[in-house]
C-alpha cells in the first residue's frame, strides 16, 4: 500500500521519476549556462518583479485614496452645509 502512495505521488517509480528530474535538471543547466543565466540571477529577477508588482499595487491603493482625499475636500464641507441648512429649516 505505501509504495502505491509513493508510486502515485510521483506519478510513476520514484527511481524514474528522480532520473529523469536529473537529466531535465542537467539540460536545463546546460542550457542556461549557454545564454549565461544563473541560479541568483533568476532569483533576483524573479524577485524584482514581485517589487514592482507589489510596488504598483501600493502606489494604485495611493492614488485612489489621492483622489479620494481631493473629492472629499469638496464633497464633505458640501454635505455638511447642507445638513445644517436642512436642520435650520426643520427638514428631516
Amino acid at each position: 500500500m505505501r509504495q502505491d502512495t509513493l508510486y502515485r505521488f510521483f506519478g510513476g517509480s520514484p527511481g524514474r521519476v528522480l532520473l529523469r528530474l536529473v537529466f531535465i535538471s542537467f539540460v536545463v543547466g546546460i542550457i542556461l549556462s549557454a545564454i549565461d543565466l544563473n541560479p541568483l540571477e533568476l532569483i533576483n529577477w524573479a524577485r524584482d518583479i514581485v517589487v514592482r508588482i507589489w510596488n504598483m499595487g501600493f502606489e494604485a491603493i495611493e492614488r485612489v485614496g489621492g483622489y479620494f482625499l481631493l473629492g472629499a475636500i469638496i464633497v464633505f464641507p458640501l454635505w455638511l452645509l447642507s445638513r445644517f441648512l436642512k436642520m435650520g429649516r426643520g427638514e428631516q
